[in-house]
């Protein structure tokens, strides 16, 4: 009838506190020996002689065994910490019990208070019936805590598993949990288990974040935790699902960081490189990302990249914030961020963080100078990585083919693989940086001289005979490819990795992809072949000599040092556009690395539903994290079949309300109401000019690479964003159009190599052009303007 934790079998009857904090005792956690009483131990409202007898017996143990000196009591119902509802302070706990007649008193108080009227109004309220009232009761050991708190392994109101919450308190916790008190606030980042509050959890926070990833595998869902700290170890009290998540999410949560705060999100530039909704897998990669290219701490507890509905996404807010503190406001920002990020519109309000320029001067002179020589570092090592990543790629990729064990599996990743992925990182922030330096002052200087046209001009012409532009290399092979100059096989090999999905680490890249290369050949049976991209590269390059002899004519004092800065911004974007590429090439090495995994664990491709520390428990033989796979399969499958979210996003967004109002904007989306809807009869449609010359066709509207068969030649290419796997399609097209995009974005950069007009980052072109239509694409003013409707399938005259 009574179980102590050690007894207690699979099939004992303990209610949910129970049955968990015996599980985890004789797992080996750190909880306080105890034992159950189950509610049959009671005749009607009293304890029964013989449960007594028993209850003492075990008391008596606990004294002697565990050196008990005091006694909690805790109820224990049978829907009690379920995944469904916790019932979390509804029912009485008694603390500080030291003899056993305070014991048995503190028994029936718990037994009754699943009669109290709050706990009828919570069981009605979750649905619940009578076995509610079947309370069992918990005696446990106590410990004397010099801290103690709650911590939720996932955010409880979002579901985002970017970092755990907690709050603690000094002493027992018990005032903390019931609401009373709010305690210490703290944070532990959920990749590197980093630490974030006072310092008087911090000795124990390792220990703390350690024991929640391991409870969280153990139990199959984001936990709810009680803890303590006593003579220096930390203990854990009790553990439960959150029931607070969204429906379906407690056994896989679907992030949605916009509901963290009022911020104003933008994905623009990201979402070209990340136009997936992304798996668990893949967040977890580009939550590195974040760490090695920002690895400096943010002011406060405010996200700097979010994950709002599986789509990835940057905090304008905390970069509007940090320059307002700082004394310089709105026109700042859009000099900093529009080369990357776009325009944002006027009648749009950014949230501003208060910061204080003094908490911010803190900061910075904290952690600048560091960070400085962390980048200054990086760009010396520049070449050194653009060299060994390939060799680094080469070598690894049979390691990882040809292992045989889980064990090596996880070496690998330790050893060579994390290690090599982070140094990749490390690059990207510091080539970007480096080519932000000396690429934006430019651009806007040449803009205010010789304006917007020639500036673009004078920036292109990026690739040469030995020194290709990255981003450019797939349209030049496929046109080699076409004119017998290199083969399919040698195509992929050099630039099989590149493709429209790139960092989704569960898409095939092209060169694996069985039917790629077939596809590729008949393409070009088509029209590529009688396109001459080598031609077009030569018309650029004229219009940029034309440009260049402008500038000399009107500013020739200037034209030597110009020349120079020119030189050094198109090395600058050669190399950024060189390391992305070897990035690329490390992520297929962990999709290799995942699929291995797959593999040797039997799980295939569920991994990618799995976070990277839940597939590394997996190798080390512990499968609770794969039960979370169906819900998050289901999640991501009916976020991919909703349209792509708008750019930019200000406050809480709900992908799927979002998506079920008709009158729903693709540019932007503003919870505050505060902005006007839009219809779809303007006749101009406006954006950056992305690239100069004037044409006039009918529009293609592809919402996906994949249908880019149909794009014909002379047509313009309408599209929601655009990257590296659309560049074959970029010479058949008489201009490109895409809502999201900024002036050194890739459809952008892309275009004018190629001398294609471009209007980017319209925001809202997908929703005004429709497929037939007639317009006339202005890429030097970056407008769009419509000439006539079509009949909404494209036939008729492209030209």
């Amino acid at each position: 009838m009574i179980q102590s934790f050690k007894e207690f079998t699979a099939n004992g009857r303990a209610g949910g506190k129970g049955q968990t904090l015996a599980r985890l005792y004789q797992a080996g956690y750190p909880v306080p020996d105890g034992f159950s009483i189950p509610a049959g131990a009671f005749n009607g409202e009293a304890l029964s002689a013989t449960a007594w007898s028993r209850a003492r017996r075990e008391l008596a143990r606990l004294r002697q065994q565990a050196g008990a000196e005091a006694f909690a009591v805790r109820s224990s119902a049978r829907g009690e910490d379920s995944a469904q509802a916790s019932f979390a302070g509804e029912y009485e706990t008694v603390l500080g019990l030291h003899t056993d007649e305070q014991v048995y008193e503190a028994l029936h108080t718990v037994y009754g208070s699943r009669r109290t009227e709050r706990v009828q109004v919570y069981a009605s309220a979750q649905g619940s019936g009578a076995r509610q009232h079947e309370l069992d009761v918990v005696v446990q050991t106590m410990v004397q805590p010099a801290l103690a708190g709650v911590l939720f392994t996932v955010d409880p109101l979002s579901g985002s598993q970017g970092e755990m919450k907690g709050h603690y308190v000094r002493g027992l916790g018990d005032r903390l949990v019931a609401g009373e008190v709010h305690g210490e606030a703290f944070a532990l980042q959920r990749a590197q288990g980093t630490y974030d509050g006072p310092p008087a959890l911090g000795p124990h926070a390792g220990e703390l974040y350690r024991l929640a990833l391991q409870l969280e595998a153990e139990l199959g869902a984001p936990q709810d935790i009680e803890w303590a700290v006593s003579n220096g170890r930390v203990y854990i009290l009790q553990a439960r699902p959150i029931t607070t998540l969204p429906a379906n999410e407690a056994a896989g949560p679907v992030w949605n960081d916009s509901l963290k705060g009022d911020y104003l999100w933008t994905n623009s530039n990201f979402g070209e490189a990340v136009p997936d909704v992304m798996t668990p897998l893949t967040w977890s990669m580009l939550q590195m990302y974040a760490e090695e290219s920002f690895p400096w701490p943010v002011p406060g507890d405010h996200p700097l990249f979010g994950n709002i509905g599986g789509r990835f996404y940057l905090n304008i807010s905390l970069f509007a914030s940090l320059l307002q503190a700082m004394g310089m406001g709105r026109e700042r920002l859009a000099y900093e961020s529009e080369e990357f990020f776009g325009n944002l519109p006027e009648d749009l309000e950014i949230p501003i963080i208060p910061f204080s320029r003094w908490q911010i001067l803190a900061q910075f002179a904290r952690f600048a100078p560091r960070a400085f020589l962390r980048v200054r570092r990086l760009r010396r090592q520049l070449p050194q990585f653009l060299e060994e990543a390939p060799q680094a790629f080469a070598a690894l990729r049979p390691r990882i083919e040809q292992a045989t064990t889980t064990d090596e599996l996880i070496a690998l990743w330790q050893e060579d693989l994390e290690p090599l992925f982070r140094w990749g990182l490390g690059m990207l922030q510091a080539g970007t940086s480096r080519y932000e330096n000396a690429a934006r002052k430019l651009r806007h200087e040449l803009m205010e001289k010789v304006g917007e046209a020639d500036a673009n001009a004078l920036m292109s012409g990026l690739s040469r005979d030995r020194d290709e532009l990255a981003s450019l290399g797939p349209v030049i092979g496929m046109w080699r490819v076409a004119q017998g100059e290199m083969s399919l096989e040698a195509y992929a090999k050099r630039y099989g990795h590149r493709g429209s999905h790139e960092f989704e680490l569960s898409i095939p890249r092209p060169a694996e992809d069985p039917g790629w290369i077939e596809q590729q050949r008949a393409a070009l049976q088509g029209d590529n072949g009688g396109i001459d991209v080598a031609a077009l590269l030569a018309q650029q390059e004229a219009q940029k000599e034309a440009a260049w002899q402008r500038f000399e004519q009107w500013y020739p004092r200037q034209a030597a040092s110009m020349r120079e800065r020119l030189e050094r911004a198109a090395d600058a974007a050669r190399g950024r556009e060189a390391v992305r590429s070897e990035i690329v090439r490390i992520v297929w090495l962990i999709r290799a690395f995942a699929l291995r995994a797959g593999r040797l664990t039997d799980v295939g491709d569920d991994l990618f539903f799995l976070s990277l520390d839940e597939l590394l428990t997996l190798l080390e033989g512990r499968k609770e994290a794969l039960a979370r796979v169906p819900a998050r399969r289901a999640a991501h499958r009916r976020l991919s079949a909703l349209p792509p979210y708008p750019a930019l996003i200000r406050g809480r967004f709900d992908p799927q309300q979002w998506a079920r109002n008709p009158a729903r904007r693709y540019d932007v989306y503003d919870a505050s109401g505060t902005q006007a809807a839009r219809g779809e009869s303007e006749a101009v449609v406006k954006g950056f000019a992305g690239a100069a010359g004037v044409v006039e066709g009918r529009v293609r509207r592809l919402d996906r690479v994949e249908e880019g068969h149909r794009l014909q030649a002379g047509e313009v290419l309408v599209t929601v964003t655009t990257n590296i796997g659309w560049t074959p399609l970029f010479p058949r097209a008489a201009a490109i159009v895409t809502d999201v995009g900024a002036p050194l974005s890739h459809a952008a950069i892309v275009a004018r190599e190629l001398s294609i007009p471009a209007v980017v980052g319209a925001g809202d072109a997908t929703m005004h052009l429709k497929e037939g239509d007639r317009v006339r694409v202005d890429g030097g003013q970056g407008t769009v303007e419509l000439l006539s409707r079509g009949d909404g399938n494209g036939a008729g005259d492209s030209g």
